[in-house]
């Protein structure tokens, strides 16, 4: 079946406290982005990337792009407004039937065990969302009071998270609603049950400068084994 990688980097890294985008600083001498990138590509020989990026950011996805010996997998689309309308930007890039992957350009530590998981569960069930357990004692907040939540319950949701198309896309033609968080939340409204697969501790997020630092350690750590 069809691959098709929907990457949304639309981040401005307000909490990184710099002027380049987050998607675009350099990692081990690489933009953050193209290691996302690069792990789907080397994941599947017949996956297509679809980059979304920020209008005022095409040109630097473009050179990106450029950078790759296989630039023809990788195709570039103009962001939305959202999150939600980004990613249905995305999509309208696929007209056949495939698994779709849709992931957040700044979790640049995926690896191609997690994205085969994905898609072998999302074969057989429809959907595989990542998620691991928390680690953290977890209190739930209701104005000036607060309650403990049993954290054995709680999973804190990753990216990719990968869809059959006939799932996907008809999900992403309804009306754009605030309780959207994530791709899984767009398909639940649909009616769909939702299927977790255990995600990765370090498939983390690039938000604040610490984790830059931590990416570049598990990069190292990484390169000594290959």
């Amino acid at each position: 079946m069809k691959k098709f990688a929907v990457i949304v980097a639309g981040g401005m890294g307000q909490r990184m406290g710099v002027e380049i985008p987050k998607q675009f600083l350099l990692l081990r001498g690489k933009p953050v982005l193209w290691y996302s990138i690069n792990t789907f590509l080397l994941a599947y020989d017949d996956m297509q990337v679809v980059l979304v990026l920020p209008l005022a950011h095409l040109e630097s996805g473009i050179e990106l792009r450029n950078s790759f010996v296989n630039k023809d997998r990788i195709q570039i689309i103009s962001g939305g407004v959202t999150r939600f309308h980004s990613v249905q930007n995305g999509l309208k890039a696929i007209k056949d039937q495939s698994v779709v992957f849709v992931h957040d350009g700044v979790r640049c530590l995926v690896s191609k065990d997690l994205i085969k998981k994905c898609y072998e569960q999302a074969i057989e069930k429809g959907s595989a969302v990542p998620a691991v357990a928390a680690s953290d004692s977890i209190r739930i907040a209701d104005g000036e009071k607060n309650v403990v939540a049993d954290r054995d319950n709680i999973r804190m949701v990753q990216t990719p998270q990968t869809f059959t198309s006939e799932i996907i896309l008809p999900a992403f033609q309804q009306e754009f609603n605030h309780s959207f968080t994530d791709e899984a939340t767009v398909v639940e409204a649909t009616g769909k049950e939702i299927f977790l697969i255990e995600g990765e501790y370090n498939n983390l997020k690039i938000t604040r400068p610490i984790d830059l630092l931590i990416a570049e350690k598990i990069l190292e750590e990484r390169s000594a084994f290959e």
